[in-house]
């Protein structure tokens, strides 16, 4: 059964830890999942966070202390000493280890590894923060248990029980030559029908999927996924292996991408959440709102140049909202398909041919709506019929021109190395707030013959 917060919960809690009453809270948190832990800590302020999370013992607080949202951990490890969060670390896989040392200041990142008392733990995780966080390297972990090609299976056995004392768990046995280069995997399935004499060389499975410490995060995770891998082997550019990547840690950072898109979908140009300070936040969503603000004073210049016009059909003034809206919203969907495509590597073919398929589709999106507008034009609003007429004409342009925007506007910042998933929504929202007036006012202009 899922462990719930609640208010009740809480109040209590604080009330322990005020009363310095640490008994009662290690019993009331002593059958709950670390994760639940730490999703209690971010509801604590910072001084019962400090307190409880010092009362559990080293090793269920570093699994916590990845748990933690960045806020809270950061603000946690603020108020521990380089030691205490050492000890904390020794207790966690390296690509945790790394992930955490990361956000320290330069200063304090070698103070923690100073303290770490396992060499090699420490070798392992100054390796890792070479990476880029969000590589294949940055994703990787240093522990894993490989044996050698040369070995028998009964040598194999024996290495690997040794190895296993190191991790957490065991998801798959890598082959490799003397000079550490991947060959394939092992099953335990072979290992286990085999003789113990019997060569490792003679019964692994030479076909791995592996990816490379340079390659990007999102190419791990499509490779992952295309291959059904809960684990993939990282190699170096002389195919020795040097990590291994588990779905837990794709899956974080899948999570981590698609908030970022989505933010940067949004026209928020960092990463922010509602617990930020104001100047955050606001430094963070300014820039693309200046952009729509200097779009909308565009498309006000355009309607100033069109006055006669709605001074003589006034009842046009009455479906701008519609032409605009519309528009932005056919825009946003036609690139967020592009985007999407791009993202998971699956746009192909030529650019005419994507271009012809959205105005297709276009087409046939704003017939339909400008019928339905048409429709409620006459029996709704009680225009006349040609303003009805010459409404449902702009929709279809409108419409068509839209989703043809939003087609090209993502290809093009991709071309010119500009991302994307950052820079389309506002590009496209900007686009059509002007083309879409002018266009509207251009056919009403044609068609009443003003």
């Amino acid at each position: 059964m899922q462990f719930e917060i609640n208010k009740d919960f809480i109040e209590n809690l604080e009330n322990l830890i005020d009363a310095n009453n640490s008994e009662q809270v290690s019993l009331l948190l002593k059958e709950l999942h670390y994760a639940d832990i730490a999703d209690i800590i971010d509801e604590l302020d910072f001084d019962h966070a400090i307190y409880l999370f010092k009362l559990i013992d080293d090793e269920q607080s570093a699994d916590i202390l990845i748990e933690l949202e960045d806020d809270v951990r950061e603000r946690v490890l603020k108020g521990l000493s380089s030691k205490e969060i050492a000890q904390n670390i020794e207790e966690l896989e390296t690509d945790d280890a790394a992930d955490i040392i990361g956000e320290l200041s330069e200063a304090k990142k070698q103070e923690v590894i100073s303290h770490i008392e396992d060499v090699e733990h420490a070798k392992d995780i100054v390796d890792l923060l070479r990476f880029e966080e969000d590589t294949a390297g940055g994703l990787m972990a240093k522990e894993f248990v490989e044996v050698n090609e040369n070995w028998t299976n009964l040598k194999c056995v024996k290495e690997m029980r040794r190895q296993a004392q190191e991790l957490e768990k065991v998801h798959t046995i890598y082959v490799t030559d003397d000079d550490g280069i991947l060959k394939g995997i092992l099953s335990l399935k072979s290992l286990l029908t085999s003789s113990t004499r019997t060569p490792v060389k003679e019964i692994f499975d030479p076909k791995v999927v592996s990816v490379k410490v340079d390659d990007e995060g999102e190419d791990v995770a499509q490779i992952m996924q295309k291959y059904d891998l809960v684990v993939l082997p990282v190699i170096d550019d002389l195919g020795v292996l040097v990590g291994q990547i588990t779905i837990d840690d794709v899956v974080d950072f899948i999570t981590e991408e698609a908030e970022k898109d989505y933010q940067m979908a949004a026209g928020i140009s960092e990463d922010i959440d509602s617990d930020d300070s104001v100047f955050k936040m606001t430094r963070a969503r300014l820039p693309w709102l200046l952009i729509g603000m200097i779009s909308g004073t565009f498309a006000a210049s355009i309607i100033t140049d069109f006055q006669t016009i709605m001074k003589t059909a006034p009842a046009l003034i009455i479906f701008i909202p519609l032409i605009n809206s519309s528009a932005g919203n056919v825009g946003v969907q036609s690139s967020a398909i592009v985007v999407q495509s791009m993202a998971n590597k699956s746009f192909k073919g030529k650019l005419l041919t994507h271009i012809i398929k959205q105005l297709l589709i276009g087409l046939l999106n704003g017939l339909v709506m400008a019928s339905i507008v048409f429709g409620l034009s006459q029996f709704l609003f009680h225009t006349n019929l040609d303003i009805s007429f010459t409404i449902a004409i702009a929709l279809v342009t409108v419409i068509i021109n839209a989703a043809v925007i939003g087609t090209i506007v993502p290809i093009v910042l991709d071309k010119l190395n500009i991302d994307p998933a950052i820079a389309t929504g506002p590009f496209v929202t900007t686009s059509n707030d002007i083309f879409g007036i002018l266009i509207y006012f251009i056919v009403a202009k044609m068609m009443l013959g003003l």
